[in-house]
Formats: C-alpha cells, sequence, structure tokens
C-alpha cells in the first residue's frame, strides 16, 4: 500500500477483517444517506464562509444547492428528514463564522483544506505515507496554529465520545503531520473539534479543544504502526465485538 489515511486507519482499528474486505478486496460497504450529505453540505459552507467568499445573504442558496447535488448521488431519500435538514442548517449557518471569533478572537485563516501526504518516518517499512485533509487551520496573534476538524452531529457529544481514542487521535495524527510538512514545533500547535449541531436548542455551533501532547502522540503513532506492519502481514483478524452494525455482518463474505 502506497498510503493509509485516518478513516481507514480507523476502520482497521475496529475490525482488520472489515478493513480487508473494503481495501483489500476492495468491495463496496457504505456508500451515504441524508445525514453524510447533509455533513459534506455544511462541511463545504463552513470553508466558504471562513474565508469570506460568500455574504450571509447566499448561505441558505449555497448550501441547498450544494445540499440537492450531495442527495443527487443517493439511491433514495426521505423527503421530510431532507426538509428538516435545510431548516436546521439555516440556524447552524449564521452562528459558524461569530463561533470561530468568540472562541478565538483574533486569528488569520493559514489553510483550508490542506492535504497532508507525508512520509511516516518512524516505520522500516517501504512506500507507506499518511494521507489526510484537515478541514481548517488558522494562526492566532500569539503565534499558535490551531488545526480544526468540522463535525456534524446532532444534539452534540456526551463525554465518552469526545474522549474516545478512536475520534481524537485523528487530530492527534493531523498535528503530527502538519508539523512534519511545515516543520513547526508541535509545542506551537493545538487542536480542536468543532460540533455543526443540527438539533440542539441553542450553541449549535461549539469548538473545544482535544489534547494531544507527546504522550499522545507516542500512542496515536503506535496504533499507525500497528496497523501498517498487520496490513503488511497480511494479519486479518475479524474482530466480533464490531459486528452490530456493520454492512458486512452475517453476509457471504463476513459469515
Amino acid at each position: 500500500m502506497s498510503h493509509i489515511s485516518y478513516s481507514e486507519l480507523k476502520i482497521w482499528a475496529e475490525c482488520p477483517r472489515k478493513h480487508k474486505l473494503l481495501y483489500v478486496d476492495k468491495l463496496k460497504g457504505f456508500t451515504g444517506n441524508e445525514y453524510t450529505a447533509f455533513g459534506s453540505s455544511i462541511h463545504a459552507l463552513c470553508e466558504n464562509v471562513i474565508q469570506d467568499l460568500i455574504q450571509e445573504s447566499e448561505y441558505d442558496d449555497f448550501f441547498d444547492e450544494y445540499f440537492d447535488r450531495e442527495l443527487g448521488q443517493l439511491a433514495e431519500t426521505r423527503e421530510e428528514l431532507v426538509e428538516q435538514m435545510r431548516e436546521q442548517a439555516k440556524i447552524i449557518t449564521p452562528q459558524i463564522m461569530p463561533s470561530v471569533k468568540k472562541y478565538f478572537d483574533e486569528f488569520e485563516v493559514f489553510s483550508v483544506e490542506e492535504k497532508l501526504y507525508e512520509k511516516i518516518n518512524d516505520l522500516k517499512l517501504d512506500k507507506n505515507t499518511f494521507k489526510g485533509y484537515i478541514d481548517l487551520v488558522i494562526k492566532t496573534s500569539d503565534g499558535k496554529y490551531h488545526i480544526i476538524d468540522w463535525k456534524s452531529c446532532s444534539w452534540g457529544w456526551d463525554r465518552d465520545k469526545r474522549n474516545s481514542k478512536l475520534i481524537t487521535y485523528q487530530l492527534t495524527l493531523y498535528k503530527k503531520f502538519f508539523c512534519q510538512k511545515h516543520n513547526i514545533d508541535p509545542k506551537l500547535v493545538e487542536t480542536h473539534f468543532a460540533l455543526l449541531k443540527r438539533t440542539a436548542k441553542k450553541d449549535n455551533v461549539e469548538i473545544f479543544r482535544v489534547t494531544s501532547g507527546p504522550r499522545k502522540m507516542a500512542n496515536a503513532t503506535e496504533l499507525l504502526q500497528k496497523a501498517l506492519i498487520n496490513i503488511d502481514r497480511k494479519i486479518y483478524i475479524k474482530n466480533r465485538l464490531s459486528c452490530k452494525g456493520c454492512e458486512f455482518y452475517k453476509t457471504e463474505v463476513c459469515p
């Protein structure tokens, strides 16, 4: 394999057998639904809002047009849910820029959708790179860089999800390879999730910091190394604790 993304690493960590079916056997897995269409559309809007590429009066039209394109790629949609999501987007979008300004005060946009394609130097395997896209990087007046990942959700995240290793390691590895790419001291980089909450009664945009210090970075790197070694050795053990909700559960390829 020439590269690994965080989404691929996450699937391997959940179930190496599922990883094989998707990335080795190239079987078709989950292809999306109204929720992923909403997530892609609100992400695209955030990118344009944060760069001042569109005016607030254009937010609704931009979202609807993008959302319609995403929905058009689905086999079927639930119209009542779709209309609810359109209304929910109208509540979220005016809060995006004010929430970022309130949380960070003065800042400049360093990059949007920054591509990472960095050599994994910690592991002695040929042709291995980490691939990813950072939603947003801003730089504040204190000289620090802030990596931000937009996450759409319903009402928010509970404590377990906010502290989940498999979720937060995404930002940790983004930080690791962002620093490697730009030769930046990790002490100058902080990581954050920005929740875009569809059904929350208030604070529909919530930004919170995620720790990503040396110990956590070492642990995330260790997981990445373990995955690459096992993939290279073609070790694909089925994790039966992850069967619930898997699209391959009790099928011919994974009885």
